[in-house]
C-alpha cells in the first residue's frame, strides 16, 4: 500500500495543478465565443471528463505516465478570437471539426507532417500572440481593481521564485478569497455540475478562424512538446494511438462544450518525473491517478464557474494572465531564437496580437498568412533589418 502512496500523491498534485492553474483561462475562452454560463460550466465538466478517461485508459494500455490535458493555448485563442458568425453552436461545430483533424492526424502521418512543415519561429510567434492579450490582463486589473489584484500578483510573483509549481493555485487561492470579501456570496448561485448539449452549426468563418487555429495550437504547442517531455524521462509511447484517443474525445466532448484535449506538455512532468516514484516503470499510476482525480474535480465545475461570475472579469483574467506567463516566454524565446526567420515571425507575432479581424476571419488566422508571406518573399534569406550607424556600433566593439 505504502508504495502506491507516493505516485498516488503526485497524480493528485498534478489534477489539482492542472485544473487550479488554468480552469479560468478554459472558462474565459468559452465564454468569448458565445457559451452562456451553463454551456461554460458544461463545458469544463466535459473536458475533466474527457482528461480523465484519456488518461486512464493510455495509462492502463501502454503503462507509462501519460498526462492528458485540455488545450490551454487553444482556450486562450478562443478568448483572442472571441464572438464568431453563428454564436456557440458554430464555436461548437468548430470544436468537433478539430476534434476530427486531430483523429485525421492520427490516421494519416501525411497531416501530421503538413502540420510540422509550418516553420516553428512562426508557430512559436502566432501562440505569442494569442497569449499576449491575458498576459497583460494582469496589469489592467492592478489598474482597475488594484486592492484586490496586487495580492493576487504578489502571490504569484514570490512563489514563482521560492514554489513555481504552487505560484497560480495559490494565487488562485488569493483571488477567491479576494471574491468572498467582496461579494454577496453563492446562495444565489447554482453550483451543481451542468451537463449542457449545444447541437453544432457549421460557419466557413467558424472553421478558419477556430477550428484550424485551435487544430495548429493544440498540435504546436501541447502534443509536439508534450512528447518531448516523455522523451526527456525515457517515454516514447506512439504518438498515432495518442492523437486518436484525444481527438475521439475533443470530437466527443465538444458537443457538451469542451473545445480540445491533447497530452500534456507543463503538467507532464509532474507525473513522469523521479518525483513521481523511483520506479520508472511505476509512474503509470500517477498519471492514472491524475485522471481519476482530474473527473472528480469535473464535480465542482459549477462552482468554478460560480466563482468567475462572482468575480470582476478581469480578475479571473488576471489569474489566467498569470498562468500563461511562462508559456508566453517560451513561445517568444523559439520565435526569435532563429534569426533566420526572426523577421518572418515578429510579423506572425504582431498581426495575431492585433486581434484583427479581416472577412470575418481572426488574427490568428492572419498572423500565419503574413508570416508565410513573409517568408516565401525571402526564400529562406534573412531579411534586412535596420542599419546601424557606424558611431553606435563602434563603442560595442572596444
Amino acid at each position: 500500500m505504502s508504495r502506491l502512496l507516493q505516485p498516488a500523491l503526485a497524480g493528485i498534485v498534478t489534477a489539482l495543478v492542472g485544473f487550479a492553474s488554468s480552469f479560468a483561462v478554459v472558462l474565459a475562452g468559452l465564454r468569448a465565443v458565445g457559451a452562456d454560463q451553463n454551456q461554460a460550466a458544461s463545458g469544463l465538466l466535459a473536458l475533466c471528463l474527457a482528461n480523465g478517461v484519456v488518461a486512464i485508459c493510455l495509462g492502463l494500455w501502454r503503462r507509462m505516465p501519460i498526462t492528458i490535458a485540455w488545450s490551454t493555448p487553444g482556450a486562450a485563442l478562443l478568448v483572442a478570437t472571441g464572438a464568431v458568425e453563428g454564436g456557440f453552436p458554430a464555436a461548437v461545430g468548430a470544436f468537433v471539426v478539430c476534434g476530427l483533424l486531430i483523429v485525421a492526424a492520427g490516421l494519416f502521418p501525411a497531416l501530421g507532417r503538413l502540420v510540422a512543415a509550418i516553420p516553428a519561429p512562426m508557430a512559436s510567434a502566432m501562440l505569442a500572440g494569442v497569449l499576449l492579450d491575458l498576459c497583460v490582463a494582469p496589469v489592467r486589473a492592478l489598474g482597475e481593481v488594484p486592492l484586490m489584484a496586487a495580492p493576487v500578483v504578489l502571490t504569484w510573483a514570490l512563489l514563482s521564485r521560492f514554489a513555481a509549481r504552487w505560484a497560480v493555485p495559490c494565487a488562485l487561492l488569493v483571488a477567491v478569497v479576494a471574491i468572498a470579501l467582496t461579494s454577496s456570496g453563492l446562495g444565489a448561485v447554482d453550483i451543481r455540475p451542468v451537463v449542457e448539449l449545444t447541437v453544432p452549426t457549421w460557419s466557413p468563418q467558424a472553421m478558419i478562424s477556430v477550428a484550424l487555429p485551435l487544430f495548429l495550437v493544440t498540435m504546436a504547442s501541447q502534443n509536439v512538446p508534450g512528447m518531448a517531455v516523455l522523451a526527456q524521462y525515457g517515454y516514447r509511447p506512439p504518438l498515432r494511438g495518442i492523437l486518436l484517443g484525444t481527438g475521439l474525445a475533443s470530437t466527443v466532448g465538444a458537443p457538451l462544450g469542451g473545445h480540445a484535449v491533447n497530452l500534456a506538455a507543463i503538467t507532464a512532468a509532474l507525473a513522469a518525473s523521479p518525483d513521481a516514484d523511483p520506479d520508472p516503470g511505476r509512474r503509470w499510476i500517477a498519471s492514472v491517478t491524475a485522471g481519476v482525480s482530474m473527473i472528480v474535480l469535473g464535480v465542482g465545475s459549477g462552482l468554478a464557474t460560480a466563482l468567475v461570475l462572482l468575480s470582476p472579469p478581469v480578475l479571473i483574467e488576471a489569474v489566467a494572465g498569470l498562468a500563461l506567463v511562462g508559456a508566453l516566454v517560451s513561445a517568444l524565446a523559439a520565435a526569435l531564437a532563429d534569426p533566420d526567420g526572426r523577421q518572418a515571425a515578429v510579423i506572425t507575432f504582431v498581426v495575431t496580437a492585433s486581434g484583427m479581424t479581416l472577412f470575418g476571419i481572426g488574427a490568428a488566422f492572419w498572423g500565419l498568412v503574413a508570416g508565410g508571406l513573409m517568408t516565401l518573399l525571402y526564400g529562406g534569406r534573412k531579411a534586412p533589418t535596420a542599419p546601424v550607424e557606424p558611431e553606435k556600433a563602434e563603442p560595442a566593439l572596444r
